[in-house]
């Protein structure tokens, strides 16, 4: 089986071929007017008379059953909810086994549904475990290893029996991590939502400094990430990024993260795709607008001192808010960032952007260097010289536009290393010590009595 797509990326033809004769058929074609996110988890059933088919025909991602042929298309999990994978199919039980979460998109939860159509879905993760489950089943669908977390709260592993979903045992329960976890000075976390206006509802979480008075003002430090390619607020354990944030909480910021529209939240396809030919436009106007509602709903919050930060795409989010909100922004710390779109990979940029010749204006809007001249607060912009994925040309390009508008900044290069900034002896804790001295310095923490910068 094969799968080609077309430069722009919103036609896929699943084609069958023979190995023995090189004879070729065309099984199915999928098309949308933004792009096609490649399906490459599809299981043969029925003696290979068909397979499982991922595709959002009906405005949700759906799980279908195809025949060999093409002409018969199923419909496995009826209803307004995606189906986020992975697809583990059990055959001798007739049914599909798949992750889910319609009620809440920060949430993951294990469904399955018949191989029949008769689309009874059901939930296999048992009630009253609100998180995040993450699932690796046996190919015979009769074994998983279960990982659960939840937002502030260290994964639990076990082995669970299906269909019924009873432990058998318990891998790793992370005792020793949750009992330093215990230690620390506690922050209290909330999962939220922002009302943007005109119906548009964005999930965030906050971190809040443990002796927190709402009587008093913070400065806030957003987390931000923004683009297709990934969510930052789930439901879930964060790891040592989550740690670091907690400890901004214990210097006294309060701490947030916002997911914008056209991130990959299981929400539906035109949450997903309304960010088509507009990646940094639309995302960086829903930051904003979301930033504006929390200053407004929220009086601990002081809106002289608001900060963000982002890694890749976040970094390049970073810029965008701080060269087009300066009034709203006033630290930026960005890594690893893309400050032109056309300076990207073409099978990512040009998949949510179109081709450049064909979204001239959309290129241009959406990078961070064409608002650059607008940067009015403290910036620090951090690369690696041997970045393969964002190249460093990106760093380069920027600095010498902001040099050109007389804008003063402060930057790190780290020599050699690539997108992730680990290589060598001692850069991960440098490169950390470096953003919470920048951030300390120039986004005070601790609270202030409210009215201080009235």
């Amino acid at each position: 089986m094969l799968q080609q797509l077309n430069r722009l990326q919103n036609t896929n033809e699943v084609i069958l071929g023979r190995a023995r004769n090189g004879r070729i058929r065309k099984v199915l074609t999928e098309r949308d007017e933004t792009w096609i996110d490649v399906d490459d988890d599809m299981n043969w059933v029925n003696k290979g008379e068909s397979f499982t088919w991922l595709s959002e025909r009906d405005g949700w991602r759906h799980l279908y059953l195809v025949s060999r042929s093409g002409k018969e298309i199923t419909l496995l999990t009826p209803g307004q909810f995606d189906v986020i994978g992975p697809v583990i199919v059990d055959e001798k039980g007739g049914r599909v086994y798949f992750v889910a979460s319609p009620d809440n998109p920060t949430q993951r939860y294990l469904y399955r549904a018949p191989l029949d159509g008769s689309g009874r879905v059901e939930r296999v993760t048992p009630a009253g475990r609100e998180g995040t489950h993450t699932y690796k089943i046996s190919p015979d669908a009769r074994w998983a290893f279960h990982t659960y977390s939840r937002f502030g709260t260290a994964p639990i592993v076990e082995l669970v029996s299906l269909p019924d979903h009873e432990t058998v045992r318990v891998l790793a329960d992370n005792s020793e991590l949750r009992a330093k976890l215990d230690d620390l000075k506690k922050c209290s976390t909330e999962l939220f939502r922002v009302d943007i206006g005109d119906g548009v509802l964005l999930d965030a979480w906050c971190i809040k400094p443990p002796d927190f008075d709402p009587e008093k003002q913070y400065p806030l430090l957003f987390y931000v990430y923004g683009e297709p390619a990934g969510q930052t607020v789930t439901d879930r354990w964060g790891g040592d990024r989550y740690l670091w944030h907690m400890m901004f909480a214990q210097q006294g910021y309060l701490v947030m993260s916002v997911d914008n529209r056209g991130t990959p939240a299981p929400r539906g396809r035109a949450w997903r795709k309304c960010i088509y030919r507009q990646v940094g436009i639309l995302a960086s106007a829903d930051q904003a607008a979301a930033t504006r509602a929390i200053i407004a709903s929220r009086p601990y919050v002081d809106p002289e001192r608001i900060g963000i930060w982002g890694w890749s795409g976040g970094g390049s989010m970073s810029l965008n808010a701080i060269f087009r909100y300066p009034e709203l922004y006033h630290t930026a710390m960005a890594i690893a960032f893309i400050s032109n779109q056309r300076f990207y990979d073409t099978i990512y940029q040009e998949r949510y952007m179109g081709l450049p010749d064909d979204n001239e204006e959309g290129y241009r809007n959406g990078s961070p260097i064409t608002f650059a001249h607008q940067l009015t607060g403290n910036l620090l912009i951090v690369h690696g010289t041997g970045d393969d994925n964002c190249h460093y040309q990106n760093c380069e390009v920027l600095i010498n536009e902001l040099i050109k508008h007389n804008k003063h900044f402060s930057m790190m290069a780290y020599p050699n290393r690539t997108h992730s900034i680990k290589e060598g002896e001692n850069t991960r804790r440098h490169l950390y010590e470096l953003l919470t001295r920048y951030l300390n310095e120039n986004l005070p923490p601790g609270p202030e009595p409210c009215g201080t910068n009235d």
